[in-house]
């Protein structure tokens, strides 16, 4: 018996409206024409379409989001509106850039488009309801070429200028490159980038100028990059030459590769394993305290238990705001090590300043030889053990009991 085929066309199964304009109506980065404009038609004016937190989740962070396409094109769908969509659901404004392409437009319309889109959202942050300290840019692909290249290629600004949003820092308080294009002078970058991006006979001066990995500084913003080693477009080097000038020049980063899947992923809805990039990323804004503007103080002291300190162990200090569960999903929890009773944690990644909440755990002390019951946890954050953490001078003594 001959099986069964089932053909459905792609229409039958995306929305009509999916394929036409879609988001909030595009906002032009400069009504009067953009400097260095060819010409008058759509390609010729650099726009961005701006997608609100929803008031009752909004953090107050916004992220402008640079799709990829190889400078040639811009993949506004699944790097661009449904990545916004997404950062709403975790309280962050997106904003989607329209950036000029080659070959139409070579360097450096792009990166002016989306400095001129960073400036943008910082002036007009009170109206939208956002902290202009926490503005940071994300880019797929040649979209993360170009907000790797925003991240080391900023000023802050012209305080003279006529327009006030020239006034404005260009420079993104923090990074997130997925399967970026970093190096365009290596034998792992991206050839069609480079064409669309510098034309055919790139001057080597600026091929070296704009392999970004070469232009990290300690004022790079601290960074996320997500990639897979799978990835045959843009392979993992180029994440990887970057997060190591990263650490090399002290800036904060996170690197995810994941073993499986191909350029171009997107937020990556059918895979369920490397669908799981953007919770890593969550977690990762949450730490930072890009998520809120709360302030963190340093915390050390000492850990004893049943009278002695605590040979090995964790301890974990979780804001309290009384049971507001959406607020306190937005807060960084402070984590330290404790070793012979002593921790520390730096002010950098320090408690929130108010009510937390304590947990300890012990890792044991594993001689003879370790078992599992060496790890478990002395005090967890339904405890009821509290502290009350001020802007500066925290040192907590504990003393649990043997159980």
């Amino acid at each position: 018996m001959r099986p069964t085929v089932l053909l459905l066309t792609i229409a039958s199964l995306v929305p009509t409206s999916a394929w036409g304009e879609v988001g909030p109506a595009p906002v032009l980065l400069w009504p009067a024409g953009a400097p260095g404009a060819v010409g008058d038609e759509e390609a010729d004016r650099p726009s961005i379409r701006v997608y609100p937190a929803p008031a009752e989740s909004a953090t107050g962070a916004a992220v402008v989001i640079c799709p990829g396409g190889g400078y040639g094109a811009l993949a506004f769908d699944h790097e661009g509106h449904q990545v916004a969509r997404w950062f709403n659901t975790i309280g962050v404004t997106g904003v989607v850039l329209k950036y000029r392409l080659g070959p139409r437009y070579h360097h450096p319309a792009p990166l002016s488009d989306a400095q001129r889109a960073v400036r943008y959202v910082r002036v007009h942050a009170a109206e939208w309801g956002l902290d202009p300290q926490r503005i940071g840019v994300m880019g797929f692909s040649a979209g993360g070429h170009l907000a790797s290249t925003l991240s080391t290629h900023f000023d802050a600004g012209q305080p003279d200028a006529a327009d006030p949003i020239d006034r404005q820092s260009c420079r993104p308080d923090f990074s997130i490159l997925a399967y970026p294009v970093i190096s365009l002078r290596s034998e792992f970058g991206h050839r069609g980038s480079v064409r669309n991006l510098l034309g055919e006979n790139p001057d080597p001066e600026l091929l070296q100028n704009l392999s970004n990995e070469t232009q990290v500084t300690p004022q790079t913003p601290p960074t996320f990059l997500f990639h897979t080693a799978e990835d045959p477009g843009v392979p993992v080097m180029n994440s990887l030459v970057y997060y190591e000038a990263l650490v090399k020049h002290g800036v904060r980063a996170e690197l995810h590769v994941y073993q499986n899947g191909p350029h171009g992923v997107g937020l990556a809805p059918g895979d369920p394993v490397l669908f799981t990039w953007k919770e890593r990323l969550h977690d990762w804004l949450r730490t930072n305290g890009w998520l809120t503007a709360a302030r963190r103080a340093e915390v050390t002291g000492e850990v004893l238990w049943g009278g002695q300190p605590l040979r090995w162990g964790m301890i974990a200090l979780y804001p309290d705001r009384g049971g507001n569960v959406q607020q306190e999903a937005t807060l960084p929890v402070a984590f330290s090590m404790v070793s012979r009773g002593k921790f520390s944690i730096p002010a950098w990644r320090g408690a929130v300043v108010g009510r937390c909440r304590v947990q300890v755990v012990t890792l044991g002390d594993v001689q003879p030889l370790p078992t599992i019951e060496n790890s478990r946890p002395l005090v967890t954050i339904d405890s009821g053990l509290v502290v009350d953490v001020a802007p500066q001078g925290n040192n907590l003594q504990l003393n649990l009991p043997l159980r």
